[in-house]
């Protein structure tokens, strides 16, 4: 007869076999972080090779920087023009060499600079700066709100234009001197004819107040003719005052529209200059826009005619356009019409246009044409905005 099984001894297996897989188990997960940590390890190279890589790369990348802030710099400090940054606020931020010497200092703003040395000319955008002429230039920054200043010293330059202007405007007249001296005898021979009749004690009354206006019209044909000659060899435009653009187009209609009207003209203005304003001499720039106006009503027909004054801003000018249904010209003719003492009327002088093109140049602009036979002609005449202060919203 078998004894009985101790209980102990049935435990001791399920307790081996339990300790066994832990050990397993244990076994298992050392070798899942074993390999977790390998990965790692892995990853860690990598991304320190990346790192380092990167690192490279920006550190090339501020390395040519760099060079690239150290050349701009020299650059900077070897320009002849004068290079001034202004921040949002209207202050200097940064200057080189060539703009100190104009009076630019980091911290000031651009009236102080003004004030300590420069002084607006009769053309817009340029200042003398002691004896010197500088020319100024301003450019946005739209990123940083601030402006770019760039001063240009123009002295010779300038000096040299004026000096070629006198010389072609002193070429013009010697080659036309006969040209003028035949216009001013032809009316002055009319002058002293008239007043010569008026010498006649049998002279009725009424002929006698004919032949004192006809001698007063020659009088004045001359004076006029003088004075084209004076202004066209003066060749500057003396003056300087800032006017709204609504004035001079008002002034211009009140002027021509009678003559307009007399000659049975349609008479056309759109203005779109708004509450503009402008600076230069007005009288000069009235009298070369109505010389444009005048020359488009001389070629229209009476009754039939129409003449379009038209007024706007383009970019950097103030545009003025003249435009006439009359014959139109030639391109020959358009070719020489602004030479002086050129004319194809009887009665002109030939100096108007060369006048009104001298007058648009002196205010930063100029003068042209279209023109073509029986299709009318147009004239373009700009006239510059000026330069706002850097500091100016």
């Amino acid at each position: 007869m078998n004894a009985p099984a101790d209980p102990k001894d049935s435990t001791v297996p399920a307790e081996s076999e339990k300790l066994a897989e832990a050990f397993r188990i244990f076994n298992q997960a050392s070798e899942e972080l074993a390999g977790t940590y390998k990965t790692l390890q892995a990853q860690v190279a990598e991304l320190t090779a990346e790192l380092a890589a990167a690192n490279g790369a920006l550190r090339q990348q501020y390395q040519e920087k760099a060079a690239l802030t150290e050349r701009l710099t020299l650059l900077l400090n070897a320009l002849p023009a004068g290079v001034v940054v202004f921040d949002a606020a209207g202050r200097v931020v940064e200057v080189n060499p060539a703009a100190s010497a104009f009076g630019f200092a980091p911290g000031c703003s651009w009236a102080e600079a003004e004030a300590a040395g420069l002084t607006a000319t009769e053309t817009p955008g340029e200042y003398h700066a002691g004896a010197r002429r500088v020319a100024v230039s301003v450019t946005p920054l739209d990123s940083a709100g601030g402006r770019i200043v760039l001063l240009h010293d123009v002295t010779e330059a300038h000096r040299l234009k004026t000096q070629a202007e006198r010389n072609e405007r002193l070429a013009a007249m010697g080659e036309m001197a006969a040209q003028l001296a035949h216009q001013l005898r032809t009316p002055l021979a009319a002058a002293l004819l008239y007043a010569g009749n008026l010498e006649n004690p049998d002279l009725a009354a009424a002929s006698r107040i004919g032949i004192a206006q006809k001698t007063v019209a020659r009088l004045k044909h001359l004076e006029h003719l003088i004075q084209d000659v004076l202004l066209f060899a003066r060749g500057e435009v003396l003056g300087r005052e800032t006017f709204g653009v609504d004035a001079l187009v008002a002034e211009l209609t009140s002027t021509f529209e009678p003559l307009a009207k007399s000659r049975g003209v349609d008479f056309a203005v759109a203005a779109d200059g708004g509450d503009g304003s402008m600076t230069g001499n007005r009288k000069a720039l009235a009298g070369a826009l109505t010389n444009l106006l005048e020359n488009a009503l001389q070629a229209v027909e009476s009754g039939s005619g129409r003449v379009v004054l038209t007024v706007g801003r383009k970019e950097s000018h103030w545009l003025f356009s003249v435009r006439d249904n009359g014959r139109g010209m030639a391109p020959d003719v358009v070719e020489r019409m602004f030479q002086p003492f050129f004319t194809t009327r009887p009665d002109g002088t030939g100096l108007g246009l060369a006048i009104a093109r001298g007058v648009a140049r002196a205010h930063g602009g100029g003068i042209d044409v279209v023109s073509a036979p029986g299709a009318g002609t147009e004239f373009f005449m700009t006239i510059s905005l000026g330069l706002a202060a850097p500091d100016a919203e």
